[in-house]
């Protein structure tokens, strides 16, 4: 992988941490208990129940792409950076860019 190429990847990388710790302080809110003490009706509690829990997922969510980003963006000066960590080929820019730390396509269908 060339310097420019790394570059527009630590470009995008650190964009995307951003938008993804900024969706994380707004799931936090999201994701905050529902005091039962607010009257809010029975039907609309169930909902932000139900409601709480989808955030909750797409707080775990978020956390599990934090993680690979910041793995991406820790070894992105590495000689190896870009290479698929089980067989060693080259990994689409493409691919790298929508999915940060993953493996190879023919890796991950095998995994």
């Amino acid at each position: 992988m060339n310097k420019e190429e790394k570059n527009k990847i630590l470009v995008y990388l650190t964009t995307e941490k951003e938008k993804v710790l900024s969706k994380i302080e707004e799931l936090k809110e999201l994701s905050m208990p529902i005091e039962p003490d607010c009257a809010i009706g029975r039907v609309s509690r169930m909902d932000a129940i139900n409601n709480r829990g989808i955030s909750e997922a797409a707080l775990q969510k978020a956390h599990e792409k934090l993680k690979k980003i910041n793995i991406s963006l820790s070894s992105i000066n590495d000689d190896n950076f870009g290479n698929c960590i089980h067989c060693g080929e080259e990994i689409a820019i493409q691919r790298l860019l929508l999915m940060p730390g993953s493996l190879c396509i023919k890796c991950a269908q095998r995994y």
